[in-house]
């Protein structure tokens, strides 16, 4: 952790670097879209990031609110990203991704009729 720490950083580089987005270019595209907002206004990717901000970042069902605690420099290990931000995300918002993933994978395309014996047996598995 000897690593300096900056005063400011772009936002979709900060997104990037605390392993919210997999990649810049990911960070940026959610930005542009208007999925990352900095005091419930949408924020361009190039706006300066300061410590105490909290950004609300939306990510498919799940929508994410972190508190900026620190600037890397860059991208940090998943072991050190809570030196650098405060994850306020509520729980629910977790149970929703969950409960989500359960309901992709009961999910029956149309037309394929009844689930067989097997797909009944796998379905009893998982909730059991």
């Amino acid at each position: 952790m000897n690593e300096p720490i900056a005063a400011t950083a772009r936002l979709d580089k900060w997104l990037w670097a605390i392993r919210l987005f997999k990649t810049r270019a990911l960070a940026t595209d959610a930005c542009r879209a208007g999925s990352v907002l900095i005091g419930d206004q949408p924020a361009k990717p190039a706006r300066d990031v300061r410590a105490g901000e909290t950004i609300v970042v939306r990510q498919g069902v799940i929508t994410r609110t972190v508190q900026v605690t620190g600037i890397p420099r860059s991208r940090v290990g998943a072991k050190l990203v809570a030196g650098y931000c405060l994850d306020l995300t509520p729980p629910e918002e977790f149970a929703k991704a969950r409960e989500q993933h359960v309901q992709h994978l009961l999910a029956r395309e149309k037309g394929s009729g009844r689930p067989t014996k097997r797909d009944r047996r796998a379905l009893d598995r998982l909730f059991s």
